[in-house]
Order: structure tokens, then C-alpha cells, then sequence
């Protein structure tokens, strides 16, 4: 396709295509995502290929890559359509039997089938499987079933529908206040409505206005974006154009770190797909409007997720944040109104200007609305990105959908928001997953990262952690998170090996006040925040680590030693075999010894032990 087309062409286009597809065809789904080609789905693809030309079924069977499905612990996945039978784990090795069983004969290849860690049970389809079957999946509902590279999958699935309809039919006034009556927040972090910003920035008198794409996904477990960007990046142009015509901007830009290479490969060439097809550049689908797109790469420093130090980047400056106001609403890019919203933001403008405000509405709770994809990762049985209501608690993400904690194990907490968000107890998890209540608590939405703590998760080593993640990405321009930020680590640091003293609690709580309260922009700002919440709602293993120098859930290394119970040892040997420092010895069949002259205290002796014979002391 190299000519512009109409709204009307567009729809013989999206008709045709739909009309040359046999719905009754197997279709074979391989996930293509980041995290099933590192397991290889690529050469899944490959042996499927291969297998389908060999025995001969060609014209039988159609064979597509898509992106995530979401399930990432099970990859490499591949799912054959239209049943939907999921099979997971899938090796090369496979593919004959998936193609001779399941394609050929009708059969379910029995071993590849996913197994329910709580009931034990074989799962045949999709659409059974606890992990799909309690969530709401608008977002990422393309994603695993259209080919990202294709622009007329996109097309088949109602791709740009949205922006014809709001060219044609709507004024940019109606498209704005759309948006608006349906109360969209911002799924990048603060939860600030974007029809707010939008109208902001709308109104600021200029010859050139600019959007943004924040696709500078920088938290640690955090990796929705990147998802929808690899599983169907035109979701996210529609919405950017869309914006920009309610707007009145001209030129916009997708900010993306580069250490997602597959993103950036899906949207540049989306890009690329969308001009030839007249969806971006002069006079978009015959109409009075002109919008288009770059892709502007960062060099992955967290604070580029800030909206003025992200500008700067673009501009080609130093990543480093601004004073506010003026806000970049009204002077950004170049001095130049600026709207700036997150990927999940603008992949919700197409669905709610298609379906209309009140179906958004109807989704979520009465100051939350809409969903939320949420990437599920840590001590917990299924992980991977999660597509759930707002306000849906904890507790029934982490039960219900993420199948609770593996290996018996108790639920301790869980992390939301990333570096700049808070640790919660379990006592708490029937708080719901929005904006307002996670703030209220001490913790944030963020981009939507969540990490699952169990008992052997130490609370003063997890906000050592997130300060040191800190520390290292302040850009250093203002002295409170510069200085701050690396005071509260050096404290927690002391805490943590046994050097911790009285009044370093309260020295704690003080300085992170001060940080939040004197830092330029959010880093500094939400830096505190984890420490915060373990202090208010961990403090007893602050004060054990601190009073009796012990470290009660055994991480701490400096404040613990390993030891093999005499009684419960076998012999096997196995711990012995992974020391990677040898400093376990004894004969096979009779009791172990750890040297603890030599034992480094990395915990693998515990980890691969299955008679708990090994301890912490």
C-alpha cells in the first residue's frame, strides 16, 4: 500500500480482509514477545515451520508470530486457534508432535499442557486458566492473536477506525471532551486525568504544539509497556494521533529507552506502515489534519522518566528535570506546549472514542476507571503481565490471578510502583489496586509493577535495595536527592550488616521528609518511599537488625551464618555440589558440615536442599 486512503476505502480494506480469512482455519499463535525469545520461541517458530512443510499441511494450517500473551513464566507458548488449545514450555523439539497430534489427528499433546499449581490439574484451554480467565482484557486483548508486523491485522481487528471516525465525525473539541467525561488517568504513575492536560495545552496560545509518548519503562520487574509497544504498537499511534488532533499538535515523539530492541524494531516499523497507508503525514485520510511521528531513543537513565528531564533529552540536552511551572502544558518541547502522557494512556484513546466514555466508565470504580495492566512478578506462582479492573484488591491479584506463593511459603508483601512507590503488608491486602488508596497507604500505582515478597523476604535489605537503585539514577542536580538519597542508603547499608545504632529509625524517618520535601522532581521525591513504608510497617525488623543484630527472614549475610541439621541430612550431596565456593564437605550418605571460614552466605545450599536440612542462624 503506497497511496493515502479514504475512511471509506478503509473499510473495503478492513471487510476484504476479513472476508479472505476462514475463521475455521488452525491457526498456530507463537509468542514473540522479548521474554519467550530469550526460551528460544524463535526457533519454535522455525521447527513448526519446517514441520508443517514436512508432513505436508500447508494449506491446512496457518502459522503466526504475535506478542506476549502475558503469560510469561510458561513461555515459550504457543496457542492453536480457534480453540485455543495453550501449550506451554515449547521446545523445537515439539513442533512434529504439535503438528501431527493436535493439526493433523485433533489430538491434545497431553505433556505440554499447563498445570494448575493449586488444583494440579491439566488446563486445556486459554481461556480456563486462572491466570486468564479472572481478568479484563481490552488493552492487551490483540496482543498474542495479531501478527505486531502487520498493519492489516491491526486493520481486521478495527485499527483506526477510531481516528476516522474522529476525523470525519467528531470536531477536536467533541474527541477532548470525550475523553474527559470518561475520566481517563494517566496509567504512567501520578494518575493525573489526561483530558485535564490535553485541554492545557489546547489552550496555550502557539504556532506549533508537540505530544509525547513516555515509553521510558525504567522501573526494576516493570515491563507493560514494552509489551503492548512488541504485541501491537498501532494501538499506540491511533491513540497519539487522536491526541493530536484534539490538541492542535502537528509533531509528536515515541521516547523509548533502547534496551527494548524489539519495541523499537515494532514501532519504528509501525511508524513506517502507518505513512504509506495515509494514517500519519499531510492531510491524514483526505481530512484538513496533519500529524507525524518519531522515535526519539534514551540512553535508559530512570530520571528521563520525568517529563521536563525527558524533554531535555529529546531536545539532545542532559537528562535533567526542571523547575515547575511553567508546566510543559504550557512550555515544553523547544518552549513549545507540550502534552506528555504514558503508552498504556494513549492505547486506551482508540477504545474509548469507538465504545464512548460510558462504557470506559462502566469498568473500574467511581474515581478509578478503566483497567490496568499490572506486571506480576516475584514469590508467586504466575507471573507475567496481569489485565485487571481498577480497585480490584491485593489480595485477589496475587491469589486469584498470580496463584499465590510457590512452595507453601507465607505471603509477606508486596511492592507497587517501583523505586518510587511502598512496600505493603499482607494484614493489608484487601486494599483495592487505585491511584487514592495505594497513596493513602504510602505507595504508588507507578507504571504498574508489582512484586510479590514472601517470608523470606527481608524488609530492611528490599529498601536497601531500592535506595541504592536510586542513588545510582539521580542525576545529581539537586542536593537533597543527590545527597539525601545516598545518606538514607549508607544508613539502611549499616542497618543491614549489623552496624545499625539507636536513633537510626527516627534519623531515617527525618531525613526522608527532607528529601521529599526539598528534591526537584519525582525521584527525589518518591526515593523515601519504600523506606517509609518498611519503617511504618515493618519496624520490628528494623529494630531486630539494629538491637539484636539478627536478621529475622536470614538475607542479611553479615548477620547470619548457615548450618546443616545433622538429623535431617541425608548425604545426598547436592548442596555440596552447588557451593560455589566448596564449603561444604562430608561423605555420600552421611551428614554435611558448612566451613563458615569459607561460606560466602549466598543461601544456595538452603535453596536446592529438599529435606530442609539446611538452616539459618
Amino acid at each position: 500500500m503506497t497511496e493515502q486512503i479514504t475512511p471509506v476505502e478503509l473499510e473495503k480494506q478492513r471487510n476484504h480482509i476479513l472476508s479472505a480469512r476462514d475463521a475455521s482455519k488452525p491457526t498456530i499463535m507463537v509468542c514473540g514477545g522479548t521474554g519467550c525469545l530469550a526460551l528460544e520461541s524463535d526457533k519454535v517458530a522455525e521447527a513448526l515451520k519446517k514441520a508443517i512443510q514436512d508432513q505436508g499441511v500447508d494449506a491446512k494450517v496457518e502459522l503466526k508470530t504475535t506478542g506476549c500473551p502475558g503469560f510469561c513464566e510458561q513461555g515459550p507458548l504457543v496457542v492453536v486457534h480457534p480453540e485455543k488449545i495453550f501449550y506451554t514450555h515449547v521446545k523445537p523439539k515439539d513442533a512434529k508432535d504439535i503438528i501431527s497430534e493436535t493439526i493433523t489427528n485433533g489430538k491434545v499433546v497431553d505433556r505440554l499442557l499447563y498445570t494448575d499449581p493449586i488444583t494440579e490439574k491439566k488446563v486445556l484451554y486459554e481461556q480456563d486458566i486462572p491466570f486468564y480467565k479472572q481478568q479484563t482484557r481490552v488493552l492487551l486483548k490483540n496482543s498474542g492473536i495479531i501478527d505486531p508486523e502487520k498493519i492489516e491485522d491491526y486493520i481486521a481487528v478495527d485499527g483506526y477506525k477510531a481516528v476516522s471516525k474522529a476525523l470525519f465525525e467528531m470536531t477536536s473539541e467533541q474527541v477532548l471532551e470525550e475523553v474527559k467525561k470518561a475520566n481517563l488517568r494517566g496509567r504512567g504513575g501520578a494518575g493525573f486525568p489526561a483530558a485535564i492536560k490535553w485541554e492545557l495545552c489546547r489552550k496555550e496560545k502557539s504556532d506549533q504544539r508537540y505530544i509525547i509518548c513516555n515509553a521510558d519503562e525504567g522501573d526494576p520487574g516493570a515491563f507493560q509497556d514494552r509489551g503492548i509497544i512488541e504485541g501491537n504498537p498501532h494501538s499506540i499511534l491511533e491513540g497519539m494521533i487522536l491526541g493530536a488532533y484534539a490538541i492542535g499538535a502537528s509533531k509528536g515523539y515515541i521516547y523509548i529507552r533502547h534496551e527494548y530492541p524489539l519495541a523499537v524494531k515494532m514501532i519504528k516499523q509501525a511508524i513506517v506502515q502507518a505513512r504509506e497507508y495515509g494514517f500519519l503525514g499531510n492531510n491524514i485520510l483526505g481530512s484538513d489534519f496533519s500529524f507525524d511521528l518519531e522515535v526519539q531513543l534514551g540512553a535508559g537513565a530512570f530520571v528521563c522518566g520525568e517529563e521536563t528531564a525527558m524533554m531535555a533529552s529529546v531536545e539532545g540536552r542532559v537528562g535533567e528535570p526542571r523547575t515547575r511551572p511553567p508546566y510543559p502544558a504550557q512550555k515544553g518541547l523547544w518552549g513549545k506546549p507540550t502534552n506528555i502522557n504514558n503508552t498504556k494512556t494513549w492505547a486506551w484513546v482508540p477504545h474509548i472514542i469507538n465504545n464512548g466514555a460510558d462504557w470506559f466508565a462502566s469498568i473500574g470504580n467511581e474515581k478509578n476507571r478503566g483497567t490496568m495492566i499490572f506486571s506480576l512478578v516475584g514469590k508467586v506462582n504466575n507471573t507475567g503481565l496481569v489485565e485487571v479492573p481498577m480497585g480490584i484488591s491485593i489480595h485477589d491479584l496475587i491469589e486469584g490471578i498470580g496463584g499465590g506463593v510457590p512452595k507453601g511459603r507465607k505471603l509477606k508483601a508486596v511492592q507497587t510502583g517501583g523505586p518510587s512507590g511502598g512496600c505493603i503488608p499482607e494484614s493489608m491486602f484487601d486494599l483495592p489496586m487505585d491511584y487514592d488508596s495505594l497513596r493513602e497507604a504510602g505507595s504508588i500505582m507507578g507504571s504498574g509493577g508489582v512484586i510479590v515478597m514472601d517470608e523470606d523476604t527481608c524488609m530492611v535489605d528490599v529498601a536497601r535495595y531500592f535506595l541504592e537503585f536510586c542513588k545510582f539514577e539521580s542525576c545529581g542536580k539537586c542536593n537533597a536527592c543527590r545527597e539525601g538519597v545516598k545518606r538514607m542508603w549508607e544508613i539502611v547499608d549499616y542497618i543491614s550488616r549489623g552496624y545499625g545504632e539507636e536513633g537510626d529509625i527516627e534519623l531515617l524517618e527525618e531525613l526522608a521528609h527532607a528529601v521529599k520535601i526539598g528534591s526537584l522532581c519525582g525521584l527525589g521525591q518518591t526515593a523515601p518511599n519504600p523506606v517509609l513504608t518498611t519503617i511504618k510497617y515493618f519496624r520490628d525488623e528494623y529494630e531486630a537488625h539494629i538491637r539484636d543484630k539478627t536478621c529475622p527472614a536470614g538475607v542479611c549475610k553479615a548477620l547470619i551464618t548457615f548450618e546443616i541439621i545433622a538429623d535431617n541430612c541425608p548425604g545426598c550431596t547436592l548442596c555440596a555440589r552447588y557451593c560455589p565456593v566448596e564449603a561444604i564437605s562430608g561423605e555420600k550418605g552421611k551428614p554435611h558440615v558448612i566451613d563458615e571460614s569459607i561460606c560466602i552466605r549466598c543461601g544456595v545450599c538452603r535453596d536446592v536442599c529438599n529435606y530442609n536440612a539446611v538452616v539459618v542462624r
